[in-house]
Formats: C-alpha cells, sequence, structure tokens
C-alpha cells in the first residue's frame, strides 16, 4: 500500500509564494515520475508539474518561470516551489506518483491567491 501525504497549501496575495511537499511511503519501488496537477473550480483536472525519474521536467506554460519542481529520492518526496502567484492559481492540487505498476494520487491541497 502506498501513501501520499501534501502539504504546503494556504491563503497567499497576489505575488507571494508558496512552497507544496508531497511525500510517498508503503511499498514504493519503481518510481517513473511524480507531478503536481491543480484543479479549479468547474475546470477539469491539469498537469501544473512533473519530474522524471531521471530528473527531466515538465511545466504548463502557464507556470513556467514562475513554479519549480523538485524531488529528495532519498525521501521519495516531491515539491512545487510557487512563485508570483496569480489570483488563476487558485485550486486544488493533487500530487500523482507513478510506478511501474500502478499510479497513486494525493488527497489534494488547497491553494488560494487572493487578496
Amino acid at each position: 500500500q502506498v501513501q501520499l501525504v501534501e502539504s504546503g497549501g494556504g491563503l497567499v496575495q497576489p505575488g507571494g509564494s508558496l512552497r507544496l511537499s508531497c511525500a510517498a511511503s508503503g511499498s514504493i519501488f519503481g518510481i517513473n515520475d511524480m507531478g503536481w496537477f491543480r484543479q479549479a473550480p468547474g475546470k477539469e483536472r491539469e498537469l501544473a508539474a512533473l519530474i522524471s525519474r531521471g530528473g527531466g521536467t515538465i511545466y504548463a506554460n502557464s507556470v513556467k518561470g514562475r513554479f519549480t519542481i523538485s524531488r529528495d529520492n532519498a525521501k521519495n518526496t516531491v515539491y512545487l516551489q510557487m512563485n508570483s502567484l496569480k489570483p488563476e492559481d487558485t485550486a486544488v492540487y493533487y500530487c500523482r506518483l507513478v510506478l511501474d505498476t500502478a499510479t497513486y494520487w494525493g488527497q489534494g491541497t488547497q491553494v488560494t491567491v487572493s487578496s
């Protein structure tokens, strides 16, 4: 069984920063990639950022230059540093872990950008 525990969400003013963390625990073998997706009210879930087993990264165009994804393989943890936040970044952010045999999602953490 694999568990993902997310933390770091909250309320921040436009232009501010937040750092999300997602720690994976349990029977973790063969990690392919880890990533962050987000879902705003009334919208579909979309990719924010992804980091592959080899360290390659992919970002949504809307977050390029503002968000940075990183991972600590020893801790099975992925981070999302979010800078210059905008109101349109408001969403529930979900961590995703892709193993060789299965895909797991976190419970989500709310990020609200508002003055």
